[in-house]
């Protein structure tokens, strides 16, 4: 019996221990994720407003004399696949891992892989992996998503591959993380807009309307400012994504983290109830004996 007491007591130290642990990494990740959050949803207008100028630049210029416009038969398709550097963030990354595993029913794929989560999948999986980049910062910057977005774009521009979709976790809120597959290259604003209405997107949503649109002067030229355009329009919807995936799982782990806490907290007052009621059964089971003793002497 007093072994037992011992156990539990060890245990129940043990777990209060792992609750100061995951309480502490809770406060920090939701002080991350109201930062990471707050960037993502300040530069969504910023993304929203680019497509939209592509729209209407694209309704004036030739599309076929840009590379990054230019449709071909898909027969080769490069999958951006973002995902966490470091765990403990619930089902986040296992739902984006079966969300990128759908896209190789769609013919040859090939990836590139950003964080070491989706690295290590897409490797026990057998997916060719022709790039990966996972010593990314943990504030989500321009420059850093530099170096993918001039990947994708000369694999495209070289004909390597027909197709690039990017998949990443959309921030919806605290609570919800939806994995997202867009199309990244080619540009195509039918694409994004198809894209804005599967996601909730209303059309309301882009900065300028074309009921609004007016006749522009363009200096140099539409195509000059197009072909300058597009690939900066590559590297900010990458970086929105980057900046999706950041508050994604700083929510996401600050909600798993809440969890472990809660479960913890639930364990303790378990074993706790489970001590007293060993403790109960050692103090009743001594006053019976030591009942059963005195009546045998006094018989």
């Amino acid at each position: 019996m007093a072994e037992s007491t011992r156990t539990i007591r060890r245990r129940l130290k043990s777990i209060a221990s792992t609750r100061k642990i995951t309480r502490a990494m809770e406060l920090v990740s939701a002080a991350k994720m109201r930062r990471a959050s707050e960037a993502a949803l300040a530069t969504r207008p910023y993304a929203l407003s680019a497509w939209s100028l592509l729209e209407h630049l694209t309704a004036t210029t030739e599309r076929k004399l840009h590379p990054l416009l230019a449709h071909r038969e898909v027969r080769k398709t490069a999958v951006v696949f973002l995902t966490t550097n470091r765990g403990l963030v619930g089902g986040l990354n296992a739902q984006l891992v079966r969300a990128v595993t759908r896209l190789a029913d769609e013919g040859e794929v090939v990836y590139v892989t950003v964080g070491k989560r989706g690295q290590d999948a897409l490797r026990r999986l057998g997916k060719p992996i022709v790039a990966t980049f996972t010593d990314l910062p943990d504030r989500p910057t321009l420059a850093s998503m530099v170096p993918v977005a001039r990947l994708t774009i000369d694999e495209f521009r070289s004909g390597a591959v027909d197709r690039v979709l990017v998949v990443y976790p959309d921030f919806v809120s605290t609570l919800l993380q939806v994995p997202r597959v867009k199309q990244l290259l080619p540009l195509d604003p039918d694409s994004i807009r198809r894209f804005l209405n599967e996601t909730g997107g209303a059309r309301e949503r882009l900065t300028v309307q074309p009921e609004q649109l007016r006749e522009f002067t363009f200096e140099p030229s539409p195509d000059a400012l197009l072909e300058a355009m597009l690939p900066r329009l590559v590297e900010s919807q990458l970086y929105q994504a980057f900046l999706e995936t950041s508050a994604s799982e700083h929510a996401a782990r600050m909600v798993a983290m809440r969890n472990a806490t809660d479960a913890a907290g639930e364990l303790s007052d378990a074993l706790t109830l489970m001590l007293n009621q060993t403790r109960q059964a050692a103090i009743t089971k001594d006053l019976t004996e030591i009942s059963a003793s005195r009546a045998a002497l006094e018989a």
